[in-house]
């Protein structure tokens, strides 16, 4: 005969359901979930990481900025969407109101995928709308306001329908070349009829350097 109190014998009972639910859930299900992600899903599961020449140089799922050592875009290459994804960014003001933004890290560049963030500047604020203006004279939605994350990888065919020409007399080919490596890398809708054609900033770079590299010591 079982001596213990009811409560007691409650308590154990719960005690032990918790084990069994701790390892099931805890250690058995997770290790279960990433054998089967690293055997199916392998490139996923990893960060579905780019290399070029033996060397990781970003992820397909996280944008990033091709600018050069003073921060300024490089001309060469298509540019993301416009981020706010910055170490400790603030808004700061000039003498004569303008609004720029100010980081506390060693760059204030974007696609920062520690920090990822959009704006949060409401439809009103006047430093939003400075930098909407300034981008008003292109004419792709996504060309002109930030992503919510801040990490879009993806531009749209007409975003990077604005940089062709850009690229092309940068690298000395004709627009056409770069439209035909633009089209290349642009991906449909998903299943057919989910989202919006996008474009592969990271890859179609890649693929620029690979078809039409710039002349070394240019560019930087």
């Amino acid at each position: 005969m079982n001596r213990l109190p009811g409560f007691v014998r409650q308590h154990i009972a719960g005690l032990r359901l918790l084990l069994v639910f701790t390892v099931l859930t805890g250690i058995i299900y997770p290790a279960v979930m990433l054998g089967i992600a690293q055997v199916a899903f392998k490139h996923q599961a990893n960060g579905s990481l780019v290399t070029y020449k033996g060397r990781v140089v970003g992820s397909s799922l996280l944008c990033q900025e091709f600018v050069g050592a003073k921060g300024n875009p490089l001309p060469q290459y298509f540019q993301p969407r416009p981020s706010f994804a910055i170490v400790g960014w603030s808004l700061a003001q000039k003498k004569n109101g303008t609004y720029y933004v100010s980081g506390t890290g060693p760059d204030n560049y974007g696609c920062n995928p520690l920090y990822s963030s959009a704006s949060n500047l409401g439809p009103n604020n006047p430093a939003l709308i400075q930098f909407v203006k300034q981008r008003q004279a292109q004419i792709a939605p996504d060309a002109v306001t930030a992503s919510g994350s801040g990490l879009d990888p993806f531009i749209s065919p007409q975003n990077a329908a604005i940089q062709v020409d850009r690229v092309a007399a940068t690298r000395h080919v004709s627009p056409a070349q770069i439209q035909a490596l633009v089209d290349q890398y642009t991906q449909g809708r998903i299943i057919g009829f989910l989202g919006e054609p996008r474009v592969d900033v990271l890859n179609l770079n890649i693929a620029l350097d690979e078809k039409y590299p710039m002349p070394s010591g240019t560019g930087s």
